[in-house]
């Protein structure tokens, strides 16, 4: 059961997943502290008010910090923009090459007439736009018109 639980610690995945939490804990950090004390006094210089973070309204009796809300999104929205432009952008696009790589070449389903050069089916044994009869056996056309 060890070997079990030291095999699955030490996956990739797992391990990844770990680094990945530690990072968007400090990232998430500086962003707080961006916000906090950077944006929001912008913003509470724009509505002069000194502290827009404490900013508060009361509805009978009960003070609810909007303030705080607001920082609250506006962290919420700058750690979403650079998640979904820095992460997930360059993800979508490293997936979407390696498909188009992967993807094995369709073998032809589909031959020209060397007469009109219309598409015909690799099986056709004459042409429907022109009649001219082809020779399947060696892939190639007989000159007979019919």
């Amino acid at each position: 059961m060890l070997k079990d639980f030291k095999k699955f610690i030490l996956r990739g995945n797992v391990v990844d997943l770990a680094v990945a939490v530690v990072i968007g804990a400090a990232f998430s950090a500086i962003v707080q502290s961006l916000v906090k004390d950077f944006i929001t006094p912008l913003i509470g210089a724009l509505y002069s008010q000194t502290k827009f973070g404490e900013a508060f309204f009361t509805f009978r009796g009960s003070h609810f910090l909007y303030g705080d809300f607001i920082n609250a999104v506006i962290n919420f929205l700058i750690v979403a923009a650079i998640v979904f432009f820095l992460v997930v952008t360059p993800v979508n696009k490293l997936v979407a090459l390696s498909k188009r790589k992967d993807e094995p070449t369709a073998e032809p389903t589909t031959k020209k007439c060397p007469e009109c050069l219309s598409e015909v089916p690799l099986a056709a044994k004459r042409c429907a736009f022109c009649t001219v009869v082809f020779d399947n056996t060696a892939h190639k056309t007989k000159q007979r018109r019919v």
